[in-house]
């Protein structure tokens, strides 16, 4: 994986167009840091309008933004949303839920199960109900928001279901290559929004994250990683489970 500047898109005769400029773009969990960051800087790239969405969605004053109301776990209103937003181009599949003190063992069936509805079972709603959608529009393209944690095994059902989501998204790829649509893989460590306040950890900035995850989209990347941390931890899947986890590691093992 390698994150090109957008300056750095060339083709012959010139710079390649970005998917952006012109975009019809929908995100999910926009009222939250990482949403409002996607709004805010797919208009400045270019976007002709940005569908905001969330349970509650949140009234802008900018006219190129839609607030559109969608529960992900609502099977019936994320149809009502793919009917409405029928020229989307660009669907960023961003909400999702953190609960800290997170565990399979001792959480609620009930708690473990809404963390998925909302961090697995929503984007896949949303991505079968838009994946005509994008289709009709020529392709486009889709980012699924994972974390450090679809490969690191800290936080109990959000790291469960972020790698269920991780595996749905390379199997996204695979559906969607014969519509012409870019399927972006976003990871990212630790990032200061209000979902991880009270979190004590170095985070990255929402704005940061953001950039890094729309250059990759406009560079054609289909994996993009926005850190050294979620890097490191990516490359550690290659070796012992000592390597990712220090405290499993056989005496003389380098950790």
């Amino acid at each position: 994986m390698r994150i090109l500047p957008t300056s750095a898109l060339h083709q012959e005769g010139g710079i390649v167009p970005s998917i952006l400029t012109g975009a019809v773009v929908l995100v999910t969990g926009a009222n939250g840091g990482l949403g409002t960051e996607f709004v805010q800087q797919c208009l400045s790239r270019g976007a002709a309008k940005v569908y905001a969405t969330a349970r509650t969605p949140r009234h802008r004053p900018d006219p190129r933004i839609v607030a559109l109301s969608l529960d992900v776990t609502d099977e019936e209103s994320v149809a009502e949303a793919a009917a409405i937003a029928g020229d989307t181009t660009v669907l960023i599949n961003n909400a999702g839920v953190l609960r800290f003190g997170d565990s399979l063992l001792s959480d609620s069936m009930a708690d473990i199960r809404s963390t998925f509805e909302t961090n697995f079972f929503g984007p896949l709603l949303v991505t079968r109900a838009f994946a005509p959608v994008l289709r009709a529009n020529g392709g486009g393209a889709l980012i699924d928001v994972h974390s450090i944690f679809s490969w690191l095994a800290l936080m109990g059902s959000y790291s469960a279901a972020k790698a269920a989501l991780w595996s749905a998204t390379n199997s996204f790829r695979q559906d969607l290559a014969g519509q012409g649509t870019q399927v972006v893989g976003l990871h990212l460590g630790v990032t200061a929004t209000p979902m991880t306040v009270g979190y004590q950890a170095p985070m990255n900035r929402a704005s940061d994250v953001v950039r890094i995850a729309l250059d990759g989209l406009e560079a054609g990347e289909l994996e993009v990683i926005t850190d050294d941390r979620t890097a490191a931890v990516k490359q550690g899947l290659c070796g012992s489970i000592g390597d990712l986890y220090p405290r499993f590691a056989r005496p003389g093992q380098s950790s």
